[in-house]
């Protein structure tokens, strides 16, 4: 009986621990072994080296997604950490509307992705949204044709994506915010320090953890983003908008390429845990200290 209450937890995890090696970490070793291969539509499990890394460095498509990633990646997290922030410091005035404005600014992080894309490709579709409505208010120059833009689509995720995000970490800076200890703001002001000072030489400084997590969170949105994509552009036009994990399912699924999915499945990874990796060797170093 003793035994048996003192491997109950084991017992229990067990199941779990064996689906997570299994299809989590046994098919991370398996996609890692195909990019060494030359498999196309059907695994070919002799690795031949880099070939496939080689063929994907030379693919435009490759190229452009990794561009697209770049652009999308650094405007997707600089503008919702900035709109997040002015968005916390406005509810952190404690204003009566606080609840409402707060649920509001939630609310599109309760959709998901394929419903985010969906309705802006409605809102931004040239002949049924935004150019159309303010065409029919009387502007008839009006244009706002970034959804069929080559030059411009990319923005267009951007936009999607900010209008998704920006709420959550408005909820993280907001909860940063009020975690600061309020004597610290009360002696500042008592000084006569300007709040926009208050704000910019205490509380956000103090605040570096918050936007550390929120840049994390951010950056594996981005890096993961598919379904955004699929719903608002379809990678087009053409493979205007194609991300990493578009052009890996093209490859995947619509190309009949493993090699070059696994091979884009990898360098995705490894782009992820250039990200993560430092983040957690800091805060496993902060926790050693």
């Amino acid at each position: 009986m003793q035994w048996l209450e003192r491997h109950v937890p084991k017992l229990v995890l067990a199941p779990s621990f064996v689906a997570v090696l299994i299809f989590v970490y046994a098919f991370i070793g398996w996609t890692a072994w195909i990019s060494f291969t030359r498999s196309r539509l059907m695994p070919n499990y002799e690795i031949v080296g880099t070939i496939q890394y080689e063929r994907l460095a030379a693919s435009p498509r490759w190229e452009t997604a990794m561009t697209n990633l770049a652009i999308f990646g650094i405007l997707f997290i600089l503008v919702s950490m900035v709109l997040g922030l002015l968005l916390a410091i406005f509810l952190d005035q404690k204003i009566r509307t606080e609840g409402v404005l707060r649920t509001i600014y939630l609310y599109p992080m309760a959709l998901s992705l394929i419903v985010t894309g969906t309705a802006w490709k409605w809102i931004l579709n040239p002949g049924l949204g935004l150019e159309s409505m303010v065409r029919g208010w009387g502007f008839e120059t009006f244009a706002f044709d970034w959804l069929i833009n080559p030059d411009k689509a990319i923005y267009t995720v951007v936009i999607a994506g900010v209008w998704q995000a920006s709420g959550f970490v408005m909820a993280l800076f907001l909860a940063g915010l009020r975690s600061v200890d309020a004597e610290i703001i009360k002696a500042a002001q008592v000084d006569g320090i300007p709040t926009h000072r208050i704000y910019s030489a205490i509380i956000i400084p103090s605040m570096a953890p918050i936007f550390l997590s929120a840049f994390i969170v951010l950056a594996h949105l981005a890096i993961k983003s598919f379904d955004l994509v699929v719903a608002l552009t379809g990678g087009g036009p053409g493979y205007a908008t194609d991300l990493p994990a578009t052009y890996m399912y093209a490859m995947a699924f619509s190309r009949g390429d493993i090699g070059q999915a696994a091979s884009s499945a990898m360098v995705m990874m490894g782009v992820v845990f250039a990200i993560v990796v430092p983040y957690l060797y800091s805060e496993l170093r902060a926790k050693h200290d």
